[in-house]
């Protein structure tokens, strides 16, 4: 497992270059590295943004499907309602709404937990094809 800690804006860049080099070595093609790391910058911006500082964890899943799962773990002020921030549009800033939203549709399982005031863990996994 590789572990990247996210605490000035920076390190987004270095996330989404660790997954990209870990997706290549998988095995994932061009069109779906793009995608893992399109999804991977607008999740760790996410705990930029909002949490000031967390981590990414990248590791290789491989019993029943091969692929990548990345955890994006926090302790900043949570999400209220995650069913809200998953739809199309909606923003807790001033952002275009499409943030988590647009990640999930990258990706093909997304799981989300967070408490207000204790934090957001997402894992987003890609299997490769």
């Amino acid at each position: 497992m590789t572990v990247i800690p996210v605490k000035e804006v920076g390190d987004i860049i270095k996330v989404r270059a660790a997954v990209k080099d870990i997706a290549e070595s998988l095995g994932f093609g061009i069109v779906d590295r793009t995608r893992i790391c399109t999804a991977v910058s607008e999740l760790a911006r996410n705990i930029y943004l909002f949490a000031k500082e967390g981590e990414v964890r990248v590791e290789e899943i491989g019993s029943e499907r091969k692929g990548i799962r990345i955890t994006f773990v926090d302790e900043g002020p949570g999400i209220e309602d995650i069913e809200k921030a998953l739809s199309d549009g909606w923003s807790s800033t001033d952002g275009m709404g499409k943030g988590l939203p647009g990640a999930k549709r990258l990706v093909d399982k997304m799981e989300i937990e967070s408490e207000p005031g204790r934090g957001t863990t997402v894992i987003i996994e890609k299997y490769l094809t």
